[in-house]
């Protein structure tokens, strides 16, 4: 399964949390936000067709947060923040049991 995959199945099991995912595509940042299972970009456009990567699998994920849903711009709240891949990971393992 792709990591995108992943963390898209990862919100629609956890609903109330929230993914905001930076990252480094082909030397350019992004941050994709992940909310029950749909991502968007918050830099650059989304294509429409849900079957287009919004980030392809050579990305390289620098961080991830972890936010209380519902989002509020103004007020954000997290639960976890600036997580490394590996750590995502092992919330991912942990929760998939």
């Amino acid at each position: 399964m792709s990591v995108l995959k992943q963390l898209e199945q990862y919100t629609i099991q956890n609903p109330q949390e929230i993914l905001l995912v930076t990252l480094e595509i082909k030397g350019e940042s992004d941050q994709i936000m992940i909310f029950k299972g749909f991502s968007s970009s918050l830099v650059k456009s989304t294509n429409f067709d849900p079957d287009v990567p919004i980030f392809p699998e050579e990305s390289t994920i620098l961080s991830v947060d972890r936010l209380e849903s519902p989002y509020n711009l103004y007020s954000p709240k997290y639960l976890d923040r600036g997580l490394s891949w590996e750590q995502m990971q092992a919330i991912l393992a942990e929760r998939s049991q």
